[in-house]
């Protein structure tokens, strides 16, 4: 998906992160090369690892709470993983006839399809007991193969999956609260970000300073430029650290020019006597501005009209 254009933001952002940057030749789709492949002839018990299933032996979930899906969505999704790989896997369940029934992740297997993505990763659940699946996910957590994206899922499904708390989950993968909240707002980042601190354009460093920002477009405009300058973690900080200076600045300016002298809130007083709608004024600290008059009825302005040939203005 193209990035959009920054809301909100000072005429000095290009200034700040340079010109507009393109990365997307450095980006790749994701892959999961190294994992088994669900075949006819070919199954695998539950695990925490993620496979990759044919999309015939996949299908949607009968119990499925969404019924329509958003057109337009799906399409933005779908260029995303076309461009990118899908970066979350399904999650399947084997059925009695031989295919794998969707617990979640339909909207991306929809999107996936309509790239025309042939094999699907997934995680794949059975019958087994919870304990078993909590067991294998800790087990992958413990890896040392596993890239940041990786480590948030596995988290993600041990709270949505295994029914545990953030705090339970901590104790089971011996780590910090803290660490494990960080570790799953990665998940919140953009799909673009995602990629590039999967497969190590950016690192983790990177990643947290770019949630400092709350804006999806500027989190990617920052991810771009940290890939394509080579920016250290402190470099990245520094860029975010002018750009909220300008944007205190800019507040500031605007401020001072939201102050208004004597004689325009006494115009604002005497023509506001004439309408029911609110009057608006802005002006500039140069001293130039609009004025903005809202008016209910034709009858308002003919009252206006009327007030204004009366006096011969």
């Amino acid at each position: 998906m193209s990035s959009k254009e920054p809301r909100g933001l000072g005429r000095g952002l290009g200034a700040i992160l340079g010109d507009s940057v393109n990365v997307d030749q450095l980006r790749k789709p994701v892959g999961y090369v190294n994992k088994e492949i669900i075949g006819t002839r070919n199954e695998v018990k539950e695990s925490a690892d993620v496979v990759r299933i044919p999309a015939d032996l996949i299908e949607p979930n009968p119990y499925q709470p969404r019924m329509s899906f958003d057109t337009e969505a799906l399409e933005e999704l779908a260029s995303s993983i076309r461009n990118l790989g899908l970066i979350q896997p399904i999650t399947v369940r084997k059925s009695a006839n031989g295919k794998y029934q969707i617990i979640s992740g339909e909207r991306r297997f929809r999107a996936s399809r309509m790239t025309g993505m042939e094999m699907i990763p997934a995680y794949v659940r059975t019958a087994s007991e919870q304990g078993m699946l909590e067991m294998a996910i800790v087990e992958n957590i413990q890896r040392e193969d596993l890239d940041p994206i990786e480590v948030a899922l596995s988290y993600q499904r041990l709270i949505e999956e295994c029914n545990l708390t953030q705090e339970q989950m901590a104790g089971r993968v011996g780590k910090k609260r803290a660490s494990v909240t960080n570790y799953l707002r990665l998940l919140k980042l953009p799909a673009k970000v995602q990629h590039d601190l999967k497969v190590g354009l950016i690192s983790v460093g990177h990643a947290k300073v770019i949630l400092g920002v709350e804006d999806p477009a500027l989190q990617e405009l920052l991810c771009d430029v940290t890939v394509k300058d080579g920016l250290s973690v402190r470099q990245l900080e520094e860029k975010l650290r002018r750009l909220a200076e300008g944007d205190k600045k800019k507040e500031k300016n605007d401020n001072a020019a939201g102050e208004l002298p004597e004689e325009y809130s006494r115009v604002l007083e005497h023509i506001g006597k004439y309408f029911k709608e609110e009057i608006s004024l802005k002006r500039t600290a140069g001293g130039k501005g609009s004025m903005t008059i809202k008016f209910s009825s034709d009858e308002e302005m003919q009252s206006f009209l009327k007030v204004l040939e009366d006096a011969q203005i």
